[in-house]
């Protein structure tokens, strides 16, 4: 991080400083300090930072920030709101830096189109990008204070649950680019419909700098239908022939999705070492930012054929002669289709889907997972498992669908003993819930099992 004295964060963050320090890094933990570091106090669900306020200091903090007068023997920034402070200095700290920033958003896909697009932009550029799914307006805020005078580029994911949310964080990154990947039904808990959802999107335009070019999914209806003024859109897609940027050609075996994207002034062939169609459109967001940003077509399709799922994102294993799907890392309709449609391109004796709860889905839930057993039996899902108490709706769905064999348990350990008679040597199955419903448990305990038969 640049230094910055704290007087200048004080004006940046509409505070007053009291006393003098120079900074060279900022932590909102307090078992984090080091030196040079501004303690910003934040008071989260759970913890209040500013009772670490005197820790801070102890362990050798330059300077605090605080919104509440609380004893301090550093030096310190008071400010009326300290998280509206963190981000008012990530966005005076992003002003030093004349590089092109993304901004990136959507309902479904975001961190694995972050990661895509990271790795081509990483082609031409050192490319700065959120860590893993810290992506809230405490994670990227923290994510732009990393930036020094070593980066070409910089990456920053935005998720939200109401509005507001992206626009703040879009008017503290001031993104040059800016890419949407789909509007979903995520968070209609919170915002009621999907037409606030591509509001709630598409405040991701309140930060990005006048004229800057948007990337929009153009198979997606809400995105293609949207009015964009002030901005050049480029439309990217499989279906939609006004894509500009298009996947055509598609194959798919167990392990090696095939694709050649179609680009207006030529073409060049993607092969990506993942199942699934979802990541053609995630590549494609990924691609086009390339092609915008001056990284070379087939430099930008070997980045993708390098990218690999991180986490719990659609990891395919083979254990025990089982094909293993894991995709715990979150769920909504959309993805638990995609992830359905992906288990059914393996190539297996039997296909197995082992589903939880989708979350934060309000008066639409029991419309959603019925609509998945129905959706299930449709792919010709050949054995149905599904644990929490949403799922029981999406049980008698498929079995009505006609899947041949449906199993039901109200959490997950109520599955795991009959997983382990069921499965053989030849299946492919899929572990896919809400990031709440903590599904690689069971795949642990799977595991686990079989080490012991």
């Amino acid at each position: 991080m640049l230094p910055l004295q704290i007087r200048e964060i004080a004006l940046a963050c509409k505070g007053e400083a009291h006393g003098e320090a120079q900074i060279t890094s900022v932590c909102i933990d307090s078992r984090k300090i080091t030196p040079g570091c501004l303690f910003i106090a934040i008071k989260g669900d759970r913890f209040d930072g500013h009772d670490f306020i005197g820790k801070a200091c102890e362990e050798g903090a330059a300077a605090v920030m605080m919104h509440r007068d609380v004893p301090c023997d550093c030096p310190f920034v008071r400010v009326d709101d300290t998280r509206e402070a963190l981000l008012r200095l990530a966005g005076y700290y992003r002003q030093f830096f004349q590089i092109p920033v993304v901004g990136l958003t959507g309902s479904v896909g975001k961190t694995t189109t972050k990661e895509m697009t990271a790795a081509v932009l990483s082609k031409r550029y050192k490319t700065l990008k959120n860590e893993g799914n810290l992506n809230n307006e405490i994670g990227m805020p923290m994510t732009a204070f990393r930036l020094d005078l070593s980066f070409g580029a910089a990456i920053f994911e935005m998720g939200m649950s109401g509005f507001g949310e992206i626009s703040r964080m879009a008017r503290a990154a001031a993104p040059t680019l800016g890419i949407i990947t789909n509007i979903g039904v995520s968070h209609m808990e919170q915002l009621g419909s999907q037409e606030n959802i591509l509001r709630a999107k598409l405040e991701l335009l309140d930060g990005l700098e006048p004229y800057a070019p948007l990337i929009l999914n153009g198979d997606d209806p809400l995105l293609a239908g949207a009015q964009i003024e002030g901005h050049p859109v480029f439309y990217y897609g499989v279906e939609q022939e006004r894509c500009r940027i298009r996947a055509q050609e598609i194959t798919q075996t167990d392990h090696l999705l095939s694709f050649t994207v179609s680009y207006g002034y030529g073409s060049v062939r993607v092969q990506m070492p993942v199942v699934g169609m979802h990541f053609v459109y995630d590549a494609l967001a990924a691609f086009t930012a390339g092609l915008i940003l001056g990284v070379a077509p087939q430099a930008a399709a070997q980045a993708l054929g390098e990218y690999e799922p991180s986490g719990m994102r659609q990891r395919v294993r083979q254990v025990n002669g089982v094909t293993i799907l894991e995709d715990c890392y979150n769920a909504s309709p959309d993805s638990m289709r995609a992830a359905i449609k992906a288990l059914r391109m393996l190539d297996a004796k039997r296909h197995i889907a082992v589903l939880g709860d989708m979350l934060e889905l309000g008066a639409l839930s029991k419309e959603a997972h019925t609509q998945i057993g129905e959706f299930a039996a449709q792919q010709g899902v050949n054995l149905l498992f599904a644990c929490g108490p949403e799922s029981a709706q999406m049980v008698r769905a498929a079995k009505e669908a006609g899947v041949p064999q449906c199993f039901y348990a109200a959490d997950q350990n109520g599955l795991l003993e009959d997983l382990l008679h069921t499965l053989q040597k030849g299946d492919a199955v899929l572990f896919k819930a809400s990031r709440g419903m903590r599904l690689e448990k069971l795949i642990a305990a799977i595991y686990e099992g079989w080490k012991t038969k």
